[in-house]
Formats: C-alpha cells, sequence, structure tokens
C-alpha cells in the first residue's frame, strides 16, 4: 500500500525522536556524520512549514534561518563544538551568559570553537535545539556546494565575500550593496531577496548579519570537506543523568510552597495560573489601583503600557501590588520560570475584578500562583512537583487546589493571529495519548469581542518546528478535529489527572480551565511563526483570555 503524505510525515518524526533520543544517551554525534545523517534525512523528509525552502538544493530559507538565530545563542554559527549540559557552576564563573531573545536559555561561549548551552527544561528542550542544529548543518552545505565548482575549487564569490566578512569584523566600512551581490550567488536567492534579508539580520536583537552568519557556516563546511576538520555535538554527563529526574521542577515548585507556608496560605483557596507575568497583575490590579470599570477600560491601559506610552500606569499598577498582596518570584531554580503570588485579602476593593465579588470573610479570599509559560514536557514537571503535597519535617501538607487555568499561546488552523481557542480535549501527536476534560471556559465567553473564537481538540506536538501542512490537514480535516497545536497542553492535563483522579494530591472536583491564543497559523504562506512575533495584535486575545479565566472561576 502507498503510504500517505501525512503518514512519511509522521514516520520521519517518529525517526527524529528516536534518533535524537539514541544520540542523546550515546554522548556525543558528528551532524555530518553516519549519525547526524539520520537526523538530516528525517527532517528533509518531514520537510517542515516553518523551514520553508530547507529541501531544496541550492535555495537558504532565510526566514527560517532568522527564526532559528534569534533562538540560538549569538556567535553559535562560528563555533565547531557545541556541548550541552545541565546547571553545572558556570553561573559563579566569570563568563557571560548569552540569553537567546526567544529562548530563555544560558549559554556560554568558552572560546572561538566550543559553546555550551545550558538544558534545564527537559527533553523538548533538547529536542528543540538539535532540531534548529540540524537545519543549521543543511543549510551550510548549500553553502559549501553554492561556494565551490564541480571540481571543489573556491568561487571567486566566497572570496569576495570572506574579505567581507573580515572587514565586517575589523569593524571597517564596506558596500552593503555590493556585498549583498556576491552574497545572493552564496545563498541562491536573488539580490532583492538578499538586501530584505540583510535588513531583517540587521534589525535583529540577538542575530550576528547575515554576511557573517552564512561565512561562518560555510566556513565550518569548507573546514570540515577539505581539512577533516568534524564539527561535533556532545551532551554532559550531568546533563544526561538529570533529564527525567524533575530536579529544576521540584527546586522551582519548592520554593512557591514554601513562601506559601510561610504567610500561612497552603489551606487558602489556591488558584494557580500558567500564562505571562504581566496580565493577571495589570488585571487585577488595574482594577484595585485605577478604578478600572470594565475589561475595555483594562484592554486601553495594557495597550498603553505594552507600548510603552508616555505617561503609562504600569508602574503605579506594579508599585500599588507591591503594597497589597502581590509578591513577585523571579525565577532561582534553572527552569527559567518566574512566578507571583497574588493574596486578595489585601485587596481594598471588594471585588476582584468589575462585577466578581470578593467573600467578606478575609480566610476565605483566594490566593492566585500565576505561573510564567513552560516549555514542552517542562509542564508536566513543574504541575507535577506543583500539585504534591508540601514536606516539612516529615509532615505532608496537601495545597487547596481549587483551580487550575492554562493561557497559552498556540498555532491555529482555522483563522489567524490572534484569534482563539478553547479546547475540549488535549491530542498527543505520535502516541495513543489523547486527555479529555471538561473545560469551564466556553466558546461563548469569547464572542462579541472582534476576535475568531474556534472549539474542538488541541493537538499537543513534540517541537514548533517538526510539523508540515499534510499532517496539520490531516488533524484538521478528519475526526480528530483539531484547531490548533501547541506544546503544553497534553503535558499539563497529565500532570492535572495524575494528581486529582490517582494520587489524590488534589481535590478531583479541581476546575479546568484552557485557552489559547493564536500566534500563529502553520498552514498560511507567511503567517507561520518564522514571520515574527504577534506585536500589539496580541494585546486583547490575551487581556480577554485573563479576564475571562477570572471571571469563570468566581460565576
Amino acid at each position: 500500500m502507498k503510504r500517505t503524505r501525512a503518514q512519511e510525515s509522521r514516520g520521519a518524526i517518529e525517526r527524529l525522536y528516536i534518533t535524537m533520543r539514541h544520540l542523546f544517551n550515546r554522548g556525543n554525534y558528528k551532524p555530518m556524520g553516519i549519525s547526524g545523517e539520520g537526523l538530516v534525512s528525517a527532517l528533509m523528509t518531514l520537510s517542515p512549514e516553518i523551514y520553508g525552502s530547507v529541501t531544496d538544493p541550492e535555495r537558504l530559507e532565510l526566514d527560517g534561518l532568522l527564526y532559528v538565530m534569534e533562538r540560538l545563542p549569538q556567535g553559535i554559527e562560528e563555533c565547531r563544538y557545541v556541548r550541552l549540559v545541565s546547571r553545572e557552576g558556570f553561573e559563579t564563573s566569570h563568563l557571560k551568559p548569552l540569553v537567546p531573545s526567544k529562548r530563555k536559555r544560558n549559554c556560554y561561549r568558552l572560546d572561538e570553537q566550543i559553546m555550551y548551552v545550558e538544558m534545564t527544561r527537559g527533553r523538548s528542550d533538547i529536542y528543540d535545539i538539535l532540531t534548529h542544529l540540524t537545519f543549521l548543518y543543511i543549510e551550510s552545505r548549500k553553502i559549501l556546494r553554492n561556494s565551490t565548482d564541480s571540481k571543489g575549487r573556491i568561487s571567486s564569490n566566497w572570496t569576495m565575500l570572506e574579505e567581507f566578512a573580515k572587514k565586517e569584523l575589523a569593524g571597517e566600512e564596506f558596500d552593503k550593496e555590493t556585498a549583498s551581490a556576491y552574497l545572493s550567488h552564496i545563498i541562491g536567492r536573488t539580490f532583492e531577496e538578499t538586501m530584505v534579508a540583510v535588513d531583517k539580520f540587521s534589525r535583529s536583537s540577538n542575530s550576528n548579519s547575515l554576511v557573517s552568519i552564512v561565512y561562518h557556516l560555510g566556513k565550518l563546511a569548507l573546514d570540515e570537506a577539505n581539512h577533516g576538520l568534524d564539527r561535533e555535538i556532545s551532551f554532559s554527563a550531568t546533563l544526561r543523568e538529570r533529564v527525567g529526574h524533575h530536579v529544576y521542577g521540584e527546586l522551582w515548585a519548592n520554593r512557591i510552597k514554601e513562601t506559601l507556608m510561610g504567610l500561612d496560605l497552603l489551606k487558602r483557596p489556591i488558584h494557580i495560573i500558567s500564562a505571562n507575568l504581566h496580565s493577571v497583575v495589570n488585571t487585577i490590579y488595574g482594577h484595585q489601583a485605577l478604578g478600572l470599570k470594565s475589561f475595555e477600560e483594562i484592554e486601553s491601559v495594557a495597550m498603553d503600557i505594552s507600548v510603552k506610552g508616555k505617561n503609562n500606569k504600569g508602574k503605579a499598577i506594579w508599585d500599588y501590588a507591591l503594597k497589597h498582596g502581590f509578591i513577585n518570584l523571579p525565577d532561582e531554580s534553572g527552569t527559567n520560570i518566574g512566578a507571583q503570588l497574588i493574596d486578595t485579602a489585601w485587596l481594598e476593593k471588594s471585588t476582584l475584578i468589575p462585577g466578581i465579588e470578593l467573600p467578606k470573610e478575609k480566610e476565605k479570599r483566594p490566593v492566585f500562583v500565576v505561573m510564567d509559560y513552560a516549555f514542552g514536557e517542562q509542564a508536566y514537571e513543574c504541575f507535577d512537583e506543583l500539585l504534591k503535597p508540601y514536606t516539612v519535617e516529615n509532615k505532608k501538607i496537601p495545597l487547596n487546589v481549587v483551580s487550575t487555568s492554562i493561557m497559552g499561546k498556540a498555532g491555529i488552523l482555522h483563522g489567524g493571529k490572534g484569534d482563539l481557542m478553547v479546547p475540549h480535549s488535549h491530542v498527543f501527536e505520535g502516541t495513543a495519548d489523547n486527555y479529555p476534560f471538561k473545560n469551564e471556559l466556553k466558546k461563548a465567553d469569547f464572542e462579541g469581542y472582534g476576535l475568531g473564537v474556534y472549539d474542538g481538540s488541541m493537538i499537543t506536538v513534540l517541537g514548533t518546528s517538526l510539523q508540515n501542512r499534510d499532517i496539520l490537514t490531516y488533524f484538521m480535516e478528519s475526526s480528530w478535529n483539531a484547531v490548533g497545536l501547541e506544546m503544553e497542553g497534553a503535558h499539563y492535563q497529565k500532570a492535572i489527572q495524575s494528581a486529582s483522579k490517582i494520587r489524590g494530591s488534589i481535590r478531583s472536583s479541581v476546575k479546568v480551565l484552557y485557552a489559547y491564543y493564536a500566534s500563529d497559523n502553520p498552514l498560511e504562506t507567511g503567517s507561520t511563526l518564522a514571520s515574527g512575533a504577534l506585536g500589539m495584535e496580541g494585546v486583547r486575545p490575551t487581556y480577554l483570555i485573563t479576564y475571562k479565566i477570572l471571571e469563570a472561576l468566581f460565576k
């Protein structure tokens, strides 16, 4: 029987997943060697939407390249060796950490040839970076082919590009249009496309210039092909030992529970919200401090804060919050997940938000635990640890968790950026695992606000870079009735169900609330994650979900 393109793609994802686990357990591999070839082959078969023209033998994928460079440490394209490590004490050294703008990782450049990258967010983080690195090595092969003739001789285009790269490194002036003309031959793009890409890379806060990136990727490929200087990716023994054992999640959760214990809040009604670290505090304290009387007023203030408007109320809200029950807990564990506590007993108004009355008795007023976005499997690690009883002096004290709410960013399959998804189940891609649940949020809650709203199942994927049109179309058009894809839902729900239905750590009747806003549409050309961030389009969906979560909890 002939397999469909969707079936071939699912097989490629499975091969990627298995190969990555094998290489991780082995400890090291050469990305352009036999071991790395398995990853390259599977990624080429999959041909993810986010990597665009990765399968083209000559044309570099420029939007995908920028997407990747903003998620990897600056200068990694210059390094022959990449070593993935756990948190192993580098934070106490003289080395200055490099933190990618779109991925919270501490990275350390030891010298010209080696980059250390901390992996503290679980397996999903490892799969994510290995996929990005594999893409870079595929693109470096194209640069090598485009820089040499059929006999392996260096072309004049490469020689000139090298001159421009050296001038840039020395801080000397050079004609960018002339450089782009030579560069266009090396990357297989038109001069116009090259100039647009050069401008995009120059505006990135995390990436080196396109000239520099292409030169160094090509140089490493040339050194490997002509001088046997192989590139290598390795994993430290400590990282291999710690992955899967909730080392960082336990440290993170214990700090939160220790703080709750110290404030005598463990017995109070606790509502856990996984979201960002601005919308909940701005929504609750915008109403408290400024007397905002509707969602529209809260949204207007939030918009002003987001654009850093003159005389915006961000600092006034923050200062008021710190004096009225708000506690900020920046991450110290290595999870890169900040947290916040809001004790509503300190609130001066009788309402939490407009129209939602708080209990008159202070001891019955709720406590909110707000956590920043997790990443993939890390969601299970952190939630699983947070929902466990707090152990002190061999005594287990359960948390009085009343609700768990998840606001997430997701790829949408039906609408566009900024639209909303309200799921009733999570389907874990590539497995038989699926998690139906009763969602306290409904599609009707979000209608009438000028945003598209869709309900159905959500697909929890292994990585944002491991999707293509065929797989997503299958999930959307089949009886799975998928409305979107994300990386954490099934992991959160697995932790919630095990704690409430099996372990009995929290009440079995715990309320569950999920809603997502669309950061991209991977089925729409020009609307994938590689097309850029939501920007101000994200303010309304973010604050609307926050507002509706707070409403639904106390109806």
